[in-house]
């Protein structure tokens, strides 16, 4: 009973070493890989900037870094938010990563770390309007050696073949983001339905019917399947 004690201890142990080595060097990762997006955000505002100071409307553009997980780009009237998950994360056994040949030579390559990109109307934070909705249009993946693929917008094409070839490095986020940015400003919003708009109670129209019973939002989609990865 002892030695099975100690034996299931050492199992213990040293998956516990060799799962938590592997997740800290995919949180590293992703973490510099974050770093350096906003550092693209913060140049690409900065060079919009200087290039449309001669416009005679103001075209409103704008960097926050929100901290070590978030930042947000202001692109006229959308409001880009990147955003890292904290954690690490591991596949379904019917996701197509595992019948990627640089998986199936280290299955550990295939934990990942997350940045989502969402989409929203600049409007719906400027005026607190919380019944606003966004879209996430695309999410990074980044596993400890740098390597990535993207799920996003159909329209964005698909690729699953380079994991594992190509790495990020500036030149591909500063790609990447320049990409989103097209997408994003490339689809307009729509007038809601009236059947969706129709009736209004007088609180509502007390509290700004448009802040609390019109929803506003583009429609920019998203579908998290394997077959959605934005060729880059």
């Amino acid at each position: 009973m002892n030695d099975q004690n100690v034996d299931n201890t050492s199992l213990i142990l040293e998956t516990l070493k060799e799962k938590a080595v592997i997740k800290q060097q995919v949180y590293n990762q992703t973490l510099e890989v974050f770093k350096s997006t906003k550092k693209v955000i913060k140049y690409l505002i900065s060079n919009y900037k200087r290039q449309l100071k001669d416009v005679p409307e103001k075209i409103s553009l704008g960097y926050v870094d929100k901290g070590i997980f978030e930042a947000e780009m202001k692109i006229a009237g959308d409001m880009l938010i990147f955003n890292m998950h904290s954690n690490v994360f591991e596949f379904p056994s019917d996701h197509w990563i595992w019948k990627n040949d640089y998986v199936k030579n280290n299955e550990s390559n295939s934990y990942c770390g997350i940045i989502n990109i969402y989409n929203f109307l600049a409007d719906s934070f400027k005026y607190n309007r919380q019944n606003d909705y966004g879209f996430i249009i695309a999410r990074i993946f980044v596993n400890r050696e740098g390597h990535y693929f993207i799920e996003g917008n159909p329209n964005f094409g698909s690729i699953v073949e380079d994991f594992g070839v190509t790495k990020l490095d500036i030149s591909k986020i500063r790609e990447i983001i320049q990409y989103l940015i097209v997408h994003t400003l490339e689809v307009d919003l729509l007038v809601p339905a009236m059947k969706d708009i129709q009736v209004a109670t007088v609180g509502q129209m007390m509290d700004k019917i448009n802040n609390s019973k019109m929803k506003t939002g583009k429609p920019l989609g998203f579908q998290s399947n394997s077959e959605t990865q934005i060729k880059l």
